[in-house]
Protein backbone atom coordinates (compact mmCIF):
# COMPACT_ATOMS: atom_id res chain seq x y z
CA UNK A 1 0.00 0.00 0.00
CA UNK A 2 2.17 2.60 1.46
CA UNK A 3 5.47 0.82 -0.15
CA UNK A 4 4.68 -2.42 -1.76
CA UNK A 5 8.19 -3.65 -1.54
CA UNK A 6 9.57 -6.57 0.10
CA UNK A 7 13.06 -6.72 1.51
CA UNK A 8 15.56 -6.66 4.17
CA UNK A 9 17.44 -3.61 5.78
CA UNK A 10 20.86 -3.96 6.83
CA UNK A 11 20.80 -5.09 10.65
CA UNK A 12 17.12 -6.17 10.33
CA UNK A 13 17.02 -9.75 11.19
CA UNK A 14 14.52 -12.31 9.07
CA UNK A 15 11.59 -12.97 11.53
CA UNK A 16 9.10 -15.95 11.21
CA UNK A 17 5.79 -14.50 9.79
CA UNK A 18 3.23 -14.47 12.66
CA UNK A 19 -0.30 -15.86 12.05
CA UNK A 20 -3.00 -12.86 11.92
CA UNK A 21 -5.98 -15.74 12.28
CA UNK A 22 -4.48 -17.07 15.41
CA UNK A 23 -7.38 -17.04 18.17
CA UNK A 24 -4.76 -14.67 20.45
CA UNK A 25 -4.81 -11.97 17.35
CA UNK A 26 -7.64 -12.06 15.08
CA UNK A 27 -6.46 -9.70 12.88
CA UNK A 28 -8.93 -9.72 10.07
CA UNK A 29 -11.90 -9.99 12.80
CA UNK A 30 -11.41 -7.51 15.15
CA UNK A 31 -12.24 -4.10 14.55
CA UNK A 32 -9.20 -1.48 14.65
CA UNK A 33 -9.34 1.24 17.03
CA UNK A 34 -7.19 3.72 15.42
CA UNK A 35 -7.02 7.22 14.35
CA UNK A 36 -8.39 6.55 11.18
CA UNK A 37 -11.18 4.21 12.21
CA UNK A 38 -12.55 6.84 14.42
CA UNK A 39 -12.42 9.38 11.62
CA UNK A 40 -14.32 6.67 9.86
CA UNK A 41 -16.95 6.93 12.62
CA UNK A 42 -17.20 10.27 12.67
CA UNK A 43 -17.65 10.70 9.48
CA UNK A 44 -20.15 8.12 9.45
CA UNK A 45 -21.91 9.82 11.92
CA UNK A 46 -21.89 13.22 10.56
CA UNK A 47 -19.99 15.01 13.23
CA UNK A 48 -17.17 15.93 11.16
CA UNK A 49 -17.26 17.30 7.23
CA UNK A 50 -14.11 16.88 4.93
CA UNK A 51 -13.54 19.87 2.89
CA UNK A 52 -12.52 18.41 -1.06
CA UNK A 53 -10.35 21.09 -2.87
CA UNK A 54 -10.27 21.36 -6.58
CA UNK A 55 -6.44 22.35 -6.97
CA UNK A 56 -6.00 18.50 -7.69
CA UNK A 57 -5.29 17.29 -4.25
CA UNK A 58 -9.06 16.64 -3.17
CA UNK A 59 -9.42 15.53 0.28
CA UNK A 60 -5.98 15.56 0.91
CA UNK A 61 -5.74 18.61 3.57
CA UNK A 62 -8.62 17.92 5.30
CA UNK A 63 -7.48 14.48 6.19
CA UNK A 64 -4.23 15.39 7.22
CA UNK A 65 -5.66 17.98 9.70
CA UNK A 66 -8.42 15.39 11.04
CA UNK A 67 -5.46 13.17 11.85
CA UNK A 68 -3.22 15.91 13.26
CA UNK A 69 -0.48 15.20 10.80
CA UNK A 70 1.71 18.27 9.82
CA UNK A 71 2.40 18.46 5.51
CA UNK A 72 5.83 19.33 6.50
CA UNK A 73 6.11 15.45 6.75
CA UNK A 74 5.77 14.94 3.18
CA UNK A 75 8.35 12.58 1.99
CA UNK A 76 8.58 12.18 -2.16
CA UNK A 77 8.81 8.61 -3.54
CA UNK A 78 8.87 8.35 -7.20
CA UNK A 79 9.37 4.75 -8.19
CA UNK A 80 6.75 2.54 -8.62
CA UNK A 81 6.39 1.06 -5.47
CA UNK A 82 2.47 1.48 -4.84
CA UNK A 83 -0.66 -0.18 -5.67
CA UNK A 84 -1.17 3.02 -8.17
CA UNK A 85 2.38 2.36 -9.86
CA UNK A 86 0.64 3.75 -13.11
CA UNK A 87 0.42 7.55 -11.91
CA UNK A 88 4.08 7.44 -10.14
CA UNK A 89 7.20 8.65 -12.03
CA UNK A 90 10.11 10.86 -11.37
CA UNK A 91 7.85 13.98 -12.71
CA UNK A 92 4.50 12.50 -10.70
CA UNK A 93 6.62 10.63 -7.41
CA UNK A 94 3.50 9.92 -4.48
CA UNK A 95 4.03 11.91 -1.21
CA UNK A 96 3.90 10.41 2.09
CA UNK A 97 2.90 12.08 5.38
CA UNK A 98 2.78 11.06 8.52
CA UNK A 99 2.35 11.45 12.69
CA UNK A 100 3.33 8.95 15.33
CA UNK A 101 0.13 6.42 15.03
CA UNK A 102 -0.66 7.59 10.86
CA UNK A 103 0.67 8.04 7.63
CA UNK A 104 -1.14 9.17 4.41
CA UNK A 105 -0.11 8.54 1.13
CA UNK A 106 -1.03 10.30 -1.97
CA UNK A 107 -0.35 10.11 -5.79
CA UNK A 108 -1.19 13.31 -8.24
CA UNK A 109 -4.16 12.00 -10.04
CA UNK A 110 -4.71 9.36 -7.96
CA UNK A 111 -8.19 7.81 -7.46
CA UNK A 112 -7.55 7.10 -4.05
CA UNK A 113 -5.94 8.57 -0.75
CA UNK A 114 -3.94 5.68 1.07
CA UNK A 115 -4.06 5.85 5.08
CA UNK A 116 -2.35 3.32 7.14
CA UNK A 117 -2.66 3.95 11.03
CA UNK A 118 -1.93 1.89 14.07
CA UNK A 119 -4.36 0.72 16.64
CA UNK A 120 -2.14 0.13 20.10
CA UNK A 121 -2.78 -3.62 20.29
CA UNK A 122 -3.52 -4.78 16.39
CA UNK A 123 -0.50 -3.25 15.12
CA UNK A 124 -1.43 -1.48 11.66
CA UNK A 125 -4.60 -1.44 9.39
CA UNK A 126 -4.92 -0.14 5.51
CA UNK A 127 -7.74 1.92 4.18
CA UNK A 128 -8.42 4.04 1.13
CA UNK A 129 -10.56 7.06 0.59
CA UNK A 130 -11.72 7.78 -2.76
CA UNK A 131 -10.53 11.02 -3.67
CA UNK A 132 -12.97 12.67 -5.87
CA UNK A 133 -16.45 14.94 -4.43
CA UNK A 134 -18.61 13.41 -3.28
CA UNK A 135 -21.73 13.96 -0.89
CA UNK A 136 -20.38 11.20 1.95
CA UNK A 137 -16.50 10.24 1.83
CA UNK A 138 -16.20 7.41 3.49
CA UNK A 139 -12.87 5.50 4.38
CA UNK A 140 -12.51 1.58 3.03
CA UNK A 141 -10.27 -1.15 5.06
CA UNK A 142 -8.19 -2.62 3.16
CA UNK A 143 -7.02 -6.10 3.40
CA UNK A 144 -5.17 -6.50 -0.30
CA UNK A 145 -2.51 -4.06 1.13
CA UNK A 146 -1.17 -6.84 3.50
CA UNK A 147 0.39 -8.47 0.44
CA UNK A 148 3.37 -6.55 0.88
CA UNK A 149 2.70 -4.84 4.15
CA UNK A 150 3.15 -8.31 6.09
CA UNK A 151 6.11 -10.03 5.83
CA UNK A 152 9.91 -9.89 6.18
CA UNK A 153 9.52 -6.22 5.45
CA UNK A 154 7.60 -5.63 8.56
CA UNK A 155 9.39 -8.06 10.80
CA UNK A 156 6.59 -10.68 9.96
CA UNK A 157 3.37 -8.48 11.32
CA UNK A 158 0.69 -5.83 9.35
CA UNK A 159 2.93 -2.84 9.61
CA UNK A 160 4.90 -0.44 7.29
CA UNK A 161 8.45 -0.02 5.87
CA UNK A 162 10.33 2.44 4.25
CA UNK A 163 12.63 1.14 0.77
CA UNK A 164 15.66 1.59 -1.35
CA UNK A 165 15.90 0.33 -4.57
CA UNK A 166 17.59 1.08 -7.84
CA UNK A 167 14.61 3.16 -9.97
CA UNK A 168 14.67 2.84 -14.00
CA UNK A 169 14.33 6.00 -15.90
CA UNK A 170 10.49 5.85 -15.55
CA UNK A 171 10.99 4.84 -11.39
CA UNK A 172 9.94 1.10 -12.34
CA UNK A 173 12.06 -0.53 -9.78
CA UNK A 174 14.77 -3.24 -10.53
CA UNK A 175 14.80 -6.30 -8.92
CA UNK A 176 17.79 -6.47 -7.51
CA UNK A 177 19.29 -4.00 -4.67
CA UNK A 178 16.27 -3.40 -2.65
CA UNK A 179 16.99 -3.13 0.93
CA UNK A 180 14.08 -1.96 3.42
CA UNK A 181 15.61 1.06 5.94
CA UNK A 182 15.96 2.47 9.26
CA UNK A 183 18.21 4.55 11.52
CA UNK A 184 20.64 0.97 11.46
CA UNK A 185 20.87 1.24 7.41
CA UNK A 186 24.64 2.80 5.82
CA UNK A 187 23.81 6.62 5.10
CA UNK A 188 24.49 5.55 1.05
CA UNK A 189 21.99 2.77 1.01
CA UNK A 190 19.03 5.03 1.99
CA UNK A 191 16.58 6.40 -0.22
CA UNK A 192 17.05 5.14 -3.95
CA UNK A 193 14.00 5.72 -5.59
CA UNK A 194 13.02 8.74 -3.00
CA UNK A 195 13.57 12.82 -3.59
CA UNK A 196 15.69 14.02 -0.78
CA UNK A 197 16.12 17.44 0.13
CA UNK A 198 18.47 19.26 2.81
CA UNK A 199 22.38 19.10 3.50
CA UNK A 200 24.17 16.51 4.29
CA UNK A 201 27.94 17.43 3.43
CA UNK A 202 30.05 14.78 1.31
CA UNK A 203 28.05 11.94 2.85
CA UNK A 204 26.22 10.61 -0.47
CA UNK A 205 22.90 8.30 -0.58
CA UNK A 206 20.91 6.98 -3.59
CA UNK A 207 17.96 9.60 -3.34
CA UNK A 208 17.19 12.14 -6.19
CA UNK A 209 18.72 9.31 -9.06
CA UNK A 210 17.94 7.07 -11.59
CA UNK A 211 19.45 4.16 -13.11
CA UNK A 212 19.13 4.55 -17.25
CA UNK A 213 20.88 1.81 -18.31
CA UNK A 214 18.60 -1.35 -17.92
CA UNK A 215 21.82 -3.23 -18.74
CA UNK A 216 23.98 -1.36 -15.40
CA UNK A 217 21.02 -1.43 -13.34
CA UNK A 218 23.03 -0.73 -10.25
CA UNK A 219 24.35 2.06 -11.54
CA UNK A 220 23.06 5.58 -10.50
CA UNK A 221 23.17 8.53 -12.71
CA UNK A 222 24.26 10.40 -9.58
CA UNK A 223 25.13 14.25 -11.45
CA UNK A 224 23.15 16.91 -9.55
CA UNK A 225 21.67 14.41 -7.08
CA UNK A 226 23.04 15.26 -3.94
CA UNK A 227 22.29 18.12 -1.31
CA UNK A 228 19.48 19.68 -3.18
CA UNK A 229 18.19 22.70 -1.49
CA UNK A 230 14.60 21.99 -3.97
CA UNK A 231 13.02 20.10 -6.78
CA UNK A 232 12.71 22.99 -9.24
CA UNK A 233 12.59 21.61 -11.83
CA UNK A 234 11.67 18.09 -11.24
CA UNK A 235 8.46 18.13 -10.38
CA UNK A 236 5.68 20.46 -10.65
CA UNK A 237 5.17 21.63 -6.74
CA UNK A 238 2.21 23.15 -7.29
CA UNK A 239 0.69 19.58 -7.25
CA UNK A 240 1.38 19.16 -3.38
CA UNK A 241 1.32 20.28 -0.27
CA UNK A 242 4.79 21.11 -0.03
CA UNK A 243 7.16 21.43 -2.47
CA UNK A 244 10.40 19.63 -0.78
CA UNK A 245 10.96 16.04 0.58
CA UNK A 246 13.07 16.91 3.57
CA UNK A 247 15.73 14.88 4.65
CA UNK A 248 15.22 15.24 8.41
CA UNK A 249 11.42 13.95 7.90
CA UNK A 250 12.62 11.16 6.13
CA UNK A 251 15.22 9.83 8.51
CA UNK A 252 12.65 10.16 11.06
CA UNK A 253 9.72 7.89 9.46
CA UNK A 254 12.58 5.50 8.96
CA UNK A 255 13.14 5.01 12.24
CA UNK A 256 9.35 4.98 13.25
CA UNK A 257 8.35 2.66 10.83
CA UNK A 258 10.71 -0.27 12.34
CA UNK A 259 10.12 1.05 15.72
CA UNK A 260 6.33 0.39 15.15
CA UNK A 261 6.98 -3.42 13.46
CA UNK A 262 8.30 -4.41 16.58
CA UNK A 263 6.35 -3.28 19.09
CA UNK A 264 3.57 -5.07 17.39
CA UNK A 265 5.45 -7.94 16.95
CA UNK A 266 6.65 -8.37 20.60
CA UNK A 267 2.42 -8.11 21.73
CA UNK A 268 1.70 -10.33 19.40
CA UNK A 269 4.24 -12.79 20.12
CA UNK A 270 3.51 -12.57 23.86
CA UNK A 271 -0.30 -12.51 23.38
CA UNK A 272 0.03 -16.01 21.37
CA UNK A 273 2.24 -17.62 24.05
CA UNK A 274 0.45 -17.28 26.32
CA UNK A 275 -3.00 -18.59 24.50
CA UNK A 276 -0.71 -21.71 23.98
CA UNK A 277 0.77 -22.51 26.68
CA UNK A 278 -1.23 -20.59 29.10
CA UNK A 279 1.45 -18.93 31.22
CA UNK A 280 2.81 -15.56 31.07
CA UNK A 281 6.27 -16.98 31.70
CA UNK A 282 9.25 -14.96 29.71
CA UNK A 283 10.60 -17.69 26.79
CA UNK A 284 13.51 -17.58 25.04
CA UNK A 285 11.47 -16.22 22.01
CA UNK A 286 10.11 -13.51 24.01
CA UNK A 287 13.14 -12.45 25.73
CA UNK A 288 15.05 -11.97 22.27
CA UNK A 289 12.16 -9.93 21.24
CA UNK A 290 12.71 -7.66 24.42
CA UNK A 291 16.67 -7.16 23.82
CA UNK A 292 15.66 -6.28 20.00
CA UNK A 293 13.05 -3.88 21.03
CA UNK A 294 15.38 -2.51 23.87
CA UNK A 295 18.04 -1.96 21.72
CA UNK A 296 16.25 -0.45 18.38
CA UNK A 297 14.81 2.20 21.09
CA UNK A 298 18.34 3.34 22.29
CA UNK A 299 19.83 3.17 18.89
CA UNK A 300 22.35 0.80 19.55
CA UNK A 301 23.68 -0.22 15.98
CA UNK A 302 22.30 3.37 14.28
CA UNK A 303 24.72 3.94 11.48
CA UNK A 304 26.57 7.12 11.77
CA UNK A 305 24.93 10.36 9.78
CA UNK A 306 28.45 10.96 8.27
CA UNK A 307 28.23 14.64 7.68
CA UNK A 308 25.92 17.00 9.75
CA UNK A 309 22.39 16.95 8.24
CA UNK A 310 20.23 20.00 7.66
CA UNK A 311 16.46 19.68 6.77
CA UNK A 312 15.12 22.23 4.87
CA UNK A 313 11.24 22.36 5.40
CA UNK A 314 9.88 23.26 9.01
CA UNK A 315 9.67 19.58 9.88
CA UNK A 316 12.59 19.64 12.14
CA UNK A 317 11.52 22.45 14.29
CA UNK A 318 7.96 21.46 14.58
CA UNK A 319 8.35 17.81 15.45
CA UNK A 320 10.70 18.77 18.42
CA UNK A 321 8.33 21.20 19.76
CA UNK A 322 5.61 18.48 20.62
CA UNK A 323 7.67 17.41 23.55
CA UNK A 324 7.44 16.41 26.23
CA UNK A 325 9.85 18.12 27.85
CA UNK A 326 11.54 18.11 31.37
CA UNK A 327 12.05 21.25 33.76
CA UNK A 328 15.27 21.72 31.96
CA UNK A 329 13.25 21.39 28.17
CA UNK A 330 15.05 18.70 27.29
CA UNK A 331 13.00 16.56 24.88
CA UNK A 332 13.63 13.16 23.53
CA UNK A 333 12.11 14.84 20.00
CA UNK A 334 14.98 16.62 20.10
CA UNK A 335 17.13 15.76 16.94
CA UNK A 336 20.86 16.31 17.17
CA UNK A 337 21.80 15.55 13.71
CA UNK A 338 25.34 15.97 13.35
CA UNK A 339 26.44 11.92 14.00
CA UNK A 340 23.60 10.92 14.93
CA UNK A 341 19.57 11.75 14.59
CA UNK A 342 18.35 12.66 18.29
CA UNK A 343 20.07 14.35 20.74
CA UNK A 344 18.96 11.82 23.56
CA UNK A 345 19.06 8.40 21.82
CA UNK A 346 15.75 6.83 23.17
CA UNK A 347 12.81 6.24 21.24
CA UNK A 348 9.94 9.46 21.37
CA UNK A 349 7.92 6.50 20.87
CA UNK A 350 8.27 5.32 24.61
CA UNK A 351 5.06 7.61 24.95
CA UNK A 352 3.33 5.66 22.40
CA UNK A 353 0.19 4.32 22.91
CA UNK A 354 1.26 0.71 21.67
CA UNK A 355 4.15 0.72 24.19
CA UNK A 356 2.04 1.42 26.88
CA UNK A 357 -0.49 -1.50 25.40
CA UNK A 358 2.30 -4.33 25.51
CA UNK A 359 1.12 -6.80 27.75
CA UNK A 360 1.98 -6.41 31.41
CA UNK A 361 4.99 -9.10 32.25
CA UNK A 362 6.52 -8.08 29.04
CA UNK A 363 6.70 -4.19 29.63
CA UNK A 364 8.10 -5.32 33.10
CA UNK A 365 10.99 -6.95 31.57
CA UNK A 366 11.21 -3.96 28.83
CA UNK A 367 11.78 -1.43 31.80
CA UNK A 368 13.36 -3.29 34.14
CA UNK A 369 16.43 -3.81 30.44
CA UNK A 370 15.61 -0.04 29.77
CA UNK A 371 16.74 0.81 33.45
CA UNK A 372 20.06 -1.54 33.85
CA UNK A 373 21.32 -0.17 30.56
CA UNK A 374 20.61 3.81 31.73
CA UNK A 375 21.99 3.37 35.20
CA UNK A 376 24.97 1.35 34.62
CA UNK A 377 24.01 -2.25 35.34
CA UNK A 378 24.57 -3.35 32.19
CA UNK A 379 27.96 -1.05 31.56
CA UNK A 380 29.70 -3.84 30.02
CA UNK A 381 27.56 -4.79 27.30
CA UNK A 382 28.83 -3.87 23.56
CA UNK A 383 25.49 -3.65 22.45
CA UNK A 384 25.50 -0.27 24.23
CA UNK A 385 28.74 0.60 23.81
CA UNK A 386 27.56 4.13 22.38
CA UNK A 387 25.61 5.58 25.01
CA UNK A 388 27.75 7.69 26.94
CA UNK A 389 27.10 8.27 31.03
CA UNK A 390 26.28 11.45 29.78
CA UNK A 391 23.62 10.10 27.79
CA UNK A 392 22.42 7.50 29.55
CA UNK A 393 22.21 10.50 32.58
CA UNK A 394 20.35 12.26 30.45
CA UNK A 395 17.80 10.12 28.96
CA UNK A 396 17.08 8.66 32.43
CA UNK A 397 16.29 12.24 33.77
CA UNK A 398 13.68 13.09 31.51
CA UNK A 399 12.25 10.12 31.47
CA UNK A 400 11.38 10.49 35.39
CA UNK A 401 9.78 13.57 34.56
CA UNK A 402 8.20 13.22 31.61
CA UNK A 403 6.62 9.07 32.05
CA UNK A 404 4.25 8.81 34.69
CA UNK A 405 3.39 4.95 33.84
CA UNK A 406 7.60 4.55 34.77
CA UNK A 407 7.00 1.28 37.65
CA UNK A 408 8.30 2.83 40.93
CA UNK A 409 11.95 1.80 41.26
CA UNK A 410 12.71 4.68 38.44
CA UNK A 411 11.88 7.31 40.91
CA UNK A 412 14.60 6.42 43.37
CA UNK A 413 17.59 6.17 40.09
CA UNK A 414 20.22 8.55 41.32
Amino acid sequence: MLISLAARSTGQVYLETLPIAHPAIQYLQTRPDDAVSRLSAELERGTITLDFRVDGTGYLASVLRHLGVTTDSQGLVFSKTSSQAAKISPRNPRAIYFADDVAVGFVPGGEVLELAARDARQGVSFYTLDNQSQARPALTRREACLRCHYGPATGGVPGMFVSSVFPSATGTPYADGAIVTDHRTPFGDRWGGWYVNGRHGEARHRGNAVAPNPARPDVLETVGAQNLPNLAGRIDPKRYLSPVSDIVALLTFEHQTQMTNLITRLGWEARIAHHDSRSAAITPALQSGIDALVAYMLFADEAPLGDPVEGVSSFTRTFAERGPRDHKGRSLREFDLRTRLFRYPLSYMVYDAAFDALPGPILDQVYRRLFDVLTGKDDNSRAFARLTRADRSSILEILKETKSTLPAYWRGAP
